[in-house]
């Protein structure tokens, strides 16, 4: 027993003062190559072995015919030892290399490029994470594309739509003012008019920029989806007369919701004023209201005829009116308007998306017979 506690002792001496030395190189190398460090590391552990058997071997007597047959066998399994340590190092900044070069894909046009060579476990998680990186800011920049498209085409059409009746009210004031109007009081109600428009225009394009903005604020209260829908409906009512159109109410339940009721009560006035205007005399604009799970989901169906396959996904991007007149036209009953134009601007469908998604609900749009149907879902209330 007492020869064994020596030589536990000779041994921990000799792969002690191997083992501090070993720990100051990885204090030095700590900034250098991983391929240094992991030979290091082996050269370390093989020079603790060494020296403390050597130590023992010493401290045994042994003979030198015997001390060399150990130190011979210290020395193979050194070679060998440091031998797969650089293989292994070198295997290792081969594919830090190659993760190095692929990592400069990452956001590029065409996407990340996945390293070649085969990579270890810990490095090839790594390579999967740039990967879903990439792809992440792929979107990202799509989206940032498309919402840039979409504001220079909104502020194209907005300088369009603004210029119209600026120039409108400016010749009747010039009309006015040099008293050639045979009847004022027409060109005081056109005025009106025109202003109450330019009014609901920029009414639209603050509300859509407190939506893009995350400046929202609701004020929730526990609401009937019957009460909501009979308001709506009360609101759309004159326009749907005067454009003879008939508006009716479907199987609408008095299902509780969570909501901001002047803001919801708004995204159904704007879906109304659009399928009113989108349906021709006579047409029918119908609402429903029904229970599916943990929601409620209201449509507002038309006579439209339909919006083209292409355009759907387009539906409700800010800007966005299907169609190639930019310059709002009034109302005349019959007439078939261009989807989105109730603000003038192609705001209204935006705002009912923000509004809706604001309630963590969902907005969409699907052709049926004869036209096509806005719903909107909503969280039901919790009883």
């Amino acid at each position: 027993m007492k020869d064994l506690s020596l030589i536990a002792l000779f041994a921990a001496l000799g792969a002690g003062g191997a083992g501090l030395l070993g720990w100051a190189a990885v204090r030095l190398l700590r900034r250098r190559s991983l391929a240094l460090s992991l030979f290091c590391v082996a050269a370390v552990t093989v020079l603790a072995v060494t020296s403390g058997t050597f130590a023992v071997a010493q401290a045994m007597f042994l003979s030198r015919h015997d001390l060399g047959v150990v130190i011979t066998v210290l020395g193979m399994a050194a070679v060998v030892s440091l031998a797969t340590a650089a293989l292994l190092g070198r295997q290792v900044v081969a594919g830090s290399r190659a993760l190095t070069a692929a990592a400069r894909t990452v956001g590029s046009d065409t996407g990340f490029t996945a390293p070649r060579p085969p990579l270890g476990l810990e490095l090839a998680q790594l390579s999967a994470e740039l990967a879903a990186t990439s792809a992440r800011l792929a979107e990202s920049r799509a989206r940032a594309q498309a919402l840039d498209s979409s504001r220079r085409e909104l502020i194209a059409w907005i300088s369009h739509d603004l210029r119209t009746p600026l120039a409108g009210l400016r010749a009747m004031a010039e009309a006015l003012e040099d008293g050639v109007a045979e009847r004022p009081q027409d060109y005081l109600q056109r005025m009106r008019t025109e202003v109450e428009r330019l009014t609901g225009m920029v009414d639209d394009l603050f509300e859509l920029s407190r939506i893009q903005a995350g400046a929202l604020s609701l004020s929730l209260s526990r609401a009937s989806v019957y009460d909501l829908v009979d308001d709506a409906l009360a609101g759309a009512h004159p326009l749907a007369r005067r454009s003879g159109v008939r508006l009716e109410g479907r199987q609408v339940a008095a299902e509780p919701v969570e909501v901001d009721t002047g803001e919801i009560t708004r995204v159904l006035g704007n879906l109304l004023v659009n399928a009113i205007r989108s349906t021709p005399e006579d047409g029918v604009v119908a609402v429903s209201a029904r229970r599916r799970a943990d929601e409620v989901v209201l449509s507002v169906t038309d006579g439209c005829g339909g919006i083209p396959e292409q355009d759907l996904s387009r539906v409700f991007e800010t800007g966005w009116r299907g169609s190639t007149a930019r310059t709002p036209r009034p109302a005349v009953p019959g007439s078939s308007r261009a989807r989105g134009e109730s603000g003038g601007a192609g705001l209204g469908l935006a705002i009912v998306r923000g509004i809706v998604e604001a309630h963590a609900g969902r907005a969409r749009v699907y052709n049926v017979a004869g036209g096509c149907c806005f719903e909107i879902v909503l969280p039901a209330a919790r009883n």
